[in-house]
């Protein structure tokens, strides 16, 4: 008996739920009629390049879109991008990328495939390494590939076309990072290959070179690029307006209750298993009143920690919002920090932005001293703005950072 969902119009209302771009829109809905007729599930490729250890909440949109296919009775590929990280990919880069050792790459795969199992169930996933067929390539197969793509039309790109006319270097390695890329596609035989807008040009470089090679070009759904918590530039670590997948739960929650209230909607759409007639649901109570932002965004906020860490966690992460936001109380679990004799002086005190280092509170003495200047420090609830203030410790004393970093403080005696 056959996985797939064989109802056109339900296979369509969720593979186009959210999408950006699919190009071109008419050739996937033959794909997906002939697939439903043939009882053949569609081939859909993600490609992630393990560039990093740890994966944002703006990395899983184009995963929700690999689940919905998944769902749907179709063969999902994860193209875990060991070659092709080598290279890097110079989409949206003003310079030539750093190029990662193996054993960099290696360790962020390990991570990788644990954060992305959160999202799509790896058992039904096959997971490949494009190494295995980009290695074994000889120079002359190299070259052959190089072939079938024209300077004039890698230089169409935006990110290269700029460089070029600013003068700034592009490796010629940085060609092959498309055709890399096109040529996993190839292997594969791909139907569909998934990838946000920025992805656009590699992507249809896939359908240009499966055509060289003979084959029936895969169709390019792209997503759209995730709004970070300052509701404006895209979600970035460096930017500091990321949702941490590997984040704990009440960070998550935290975070989360800080998002603009006009991305509510998009959130759920793009980032939630939410069902989409609930999605529509939530959007027509919140613009008829029906539905307070803030009631809408716990309920995200459930949804995103349940999601990465279980209902129980999310549970939780409520009740501990609850109780220190709304009723401006101390969270029931906090972490003790012991300091020894030695940390304090010979009154008993201590400098806070020091103190506030040794409690995991902050990084450094100098954001901590940014943090005391901002007014977002507080000893036993008492906010402290000086940065050179020196603090006389006493058993069982809280300190505050922000609005969600708690620590009890402890006398080794």
């Amino acid at each position: 008996m056959s996985r797939l969902v064989k109802d056109f119009r339900k296979q369509w209302e969720i593979i186009t739920r959210g999408a950006a771009e699919i190009v071109p829109e008419e050739e996937l809905a033959q794909k997906l009629k002939r697939s439903l007729e043939e009882d053949r599930p569609l081939k859909v490729k993600l490609g992630l390049d393990p560039t990093a250890p740890d994966i944002h909440l703006g990395h899983t949109v184009v995963l929700h879109k690999l689940r919905q296919f998944q769902e749907l009775g179709h063969d999902i590929v994860l193209i875990l991008g060991d070659f092709t990280s080598r290279v890097g990919d110079p989409s949206g880069r003003s310079e030539t990328r750093k190029q990662l050792t193996e054993e960099q790459i290696m360790e962020n795969v390990a991570t990788y495939k644990a954060q992305v199992g959160k999202i799509i169930d790896l058992e039904r996933t096959r997971v490949v390494f494009n190494s295995s067929w980009l290695a074994p390539l000889t120079f002359a197969d190299v070259i052959k590939l190089a072939s079938k793509y024209t300077v004039a039309r890698m230089l169409e790109r935006d990110d290269f076309s700029r460089r070029y006319r600013e003068g700034l270097p592009i490796g010629v390695h940085e060609f092959l990072y498309p055709l890399m890329q096109a040529y996993d596609s190839v292997f594969l035989h791909a139907d569909v290959e998934l990838g946000g807008t920025d992805q656009k040009f590699n992507l249809m470089v896939g359908r240009d070179l499966q055509r060289e090679f003979g084959q029936e070009p895969q169709v390019a759904l792209m997503v759209p690029i995730l709004e970070g918590l300052d509701g404006v530039q895209k979600m970035s670590k460096s930017l500091g307006n990321y949702i941490g997948i590997s984040e704990p739960p009440g960070e998550i929650y935290g975070k989360t209750m800080s998002l603009p209230d006009e991305l509510i909607v998009r959130y759920f759409e793009l980032v939630t298993p939410v069902g989409l007639e609930e999605v529509r649901r939530i959007k027509s109570d919140l613009s008829s009143g029906v539905l307070h932002p803030r009631d809408a965004k716990m309920r995200l906020a459930r949804e995103l920690v349940a999601l990465f860490h279980g209902e129980k966690a999310a549970g939780d992460a409520e009740r501990e919002f609850v109780t220190v936001f709304q009723k401006r109380e101390m969270p029931e679990n906090m972490p003790n920090v012991t300091l020894d004799p030695p940390d304090l002086d010979e009154n008993g005190g201590i400098w806070l932005p020091r103190l506030m280092v040794k409690a995991d509170l902050v990084n450094s003495t100098s954001a901590g001293k940014r943090m005391i200047s901002q007014g977002g420090v507080k000893i036993e609830g008492e906010k402290i703005t000086d940065p050179d203030a020196v603090v006389t410790v006493k058993d069982g004393m809280i300190v505050q950072v922000g609005k969600r970093k708690f620590a009890r403080i402890y006398i080794n005696k």
